[in-house]
């Protein structure tokens, strides 16, 4: 019973329906699909703002999606009171001459569940930011435009996975920033939970029968010296849920122009992935000196 539950909370896919729409922005946007390297099929949004510059988002896992994140229905002890609206970020950087393409990972939103049926926290998700990146580069109207990521969490995470992947995005020479937003390895989230022992064990076997592998080996900071181009972190310092150590680590591997950014935000992870709305000019300058 605990590790079907733990195993649930950490792996289950499609947790979180859209709850926003472009439309409520005022934005010029196109309902979009694409397929990953393995024929899962991939839905978004592609917030039109320039010809240029286009900007790949990836979000954060098991309780997102490409409009971002809901405490509807998570009961009183919800982790954050109030809608998290990754809009708000698109918007701006379509009124500064950005395109955006805005897509659900694999289980999450509207995309369809991947070949492996669960969340991977990024080694599975990594094949869908390469198609991402493959789509908007295969666009007539970007032909001759440069692609940033801003990949947010489990989003950074499969980014960093897919510059190890062979023909990843090592290979993608449009690609050139990247911002990468509260990286996080699922092994020091379970440890920054405090959960139970037995607990962990058992929702860690659980998953581990359902993905094939343990949740707690695959390091993406392993691939960070892979990745090719300028990449700006950002982190909350106060977030409880992560281990600032990890977050040097991960740094520290990076052998690009890089800079990384401690933000003094509220106790909570959630306050971080708010900030990108709220402060968007705090990391598109990053976009605005490398595209």
């Amino acid at each position: 019973m605990f590790g079907n539950m733990v195993s649930n909370m950490m792996v289950k896919p499609s947790q979180s329906p859209l709850f926003d729409s472009p439309t409520d922005y005022g934005l010029n946007y196109e309902n979009v699909e694409f397929k990953a390297r393995d024929g899962v099929t991939l839905r978004g949004w592609l917030i039109k703002g320039g010809t240029d510059r286009v900007i790949v988002q990836s979000h954060f896992g098991v309780q997102c999606n490409r409009g971002g994140w809901s405490p509807k229905g998570r009961g009183p002890i919800a982790p954050w009171k109030e809608d998290i609206k990754f809009l708000r970020q698109a918007k701006y950087l379509a009124e500064q001459g950005y395109s955006v393409l805005m897509y659900d990972l694999r289980g999450h939103g509207e995309s369809d569940l991947g070949t492996i049926p669960w969340v991977s926290w990024g080694p599975e998700e990594a094949k869908d930011v390469v198609a991402a990146v493959d789509f908007v580069s295969a666009r007539p109207e970007f032909a001759n435009a440069s692609v940033g990521l801003l990949s947010i969490c489990m989003g950074a995470a499969s980014t960093t996975y897919a510059y190890g992947l062979a023909d990843g995005l090592a290979s993608r020479e449009k690609v050139k920033a990247l911002v990468a937003v509260q990286p996080l390895l699922y092994s020091y989230f379970v440890k920054a939970l405090g959960m139970p022992g037995f607990m962990e064990r058992a929702g860690a076997k659980v998953s581990r029968d359902r993905l094939g592998f343990n949740m707690a080996e695959p390091n993406f900071i392993n691939d960070a010296p892979k990745i090719s181009v300028p990449t700006l972190v950002l982190q909350n310092q106060n977030d409880p849920w992560t281990n600032l150590d990890m977050v040097r680590s991960y740094y520290d591997a990076l052998t690009v122009e890089k800079d990384l950014r401690m933000l003094d935000l509220e106790a909570s992870r959630f306050a971080g992935y708010d900030y990108l709305g709220r402060s968007p000019e705090a990391f598109v300058g990053w976009f605005d000196q490398h595209l």
